[in-house]
């Protein structure tokens, strides 16, 4: 019993000095010149169900919206329009001469499995690299209509990836189409 009381008697003062310290991206003290990024974590949006992981990035927001820039509110898509996954903040790229290369693939799949959109890099003709400033902000967008029917849900996977790191962002979305 005393082993345990001992043990609490550290663990309570280490566990304060972490939680003191930071936690999140954006915790930052000018005095002390401390800052924390993470690199690694998993976010969850509850309106659409949309499930992120990044390892090897940091990253501000992430966020579903429709045609009009509109976030969702759930994850019903009307045929004949379109919804777009963005991630914005994106850091840690490894830059080569001054300039990010970010990949982006974008698989849609149906019930069974099958291929409605399988892209492995969407970026892969840009050859020249972006500035960190435009490779901060990523956007892959989903566009509803044929083969797609009403009432049948759909699998939508998106990855940026870094194409010099082994970083990436992953986003899944289960949606139905109205």
């Amino acid at each position: 019993m005393k082993k345990t009381n001992r043990l609490s008697h550290y663990l309570i003062p280490i566990c304060c000095l972490l939680f003191a310290c930071g936690g999140s991206k954006d915790s930052k003290d000018t005095d002390s010149g401390f800052s924390f990024s993470a690199s690694a974590g998993v976010k969850m949006d509850i309106n659409t169900g949309t499930k992120t992981s990044y390892s090897g990035f940091a990253i501000d927001e992430i966020y579903i919206v429709d045609s009009e820039d509109k976030e969702l509110s759930s994850n019903e898509v009307p045929i004949d329009t379109k919804f777009s996954i963005v991630y914005q903040g994106i850091e840690n790229y490894t830059l080569k001469e001054g300039k990010a290369f970010p990949g982006l693939s974008l698989q849609v799949t149906d019930a069974t499995g099958a291929y409605i959109l399988n892209e492995a890099d969407l970026l892969a003709s840009y050859t020249d690299g972006f500035s960190e400033e435009d490779a901060s902000v990523m956007r892959g967008s989903v566009t509803i209509g044929e083969p797609m029917v009403s009432g049948a849900t759909y699998h939508c996977k998106m990855r940026v990836f870094d194409k010099n790191s082994d970083a990436e962002i992953i986003s899944e979305l289960d949606f139905k189409v109205k």
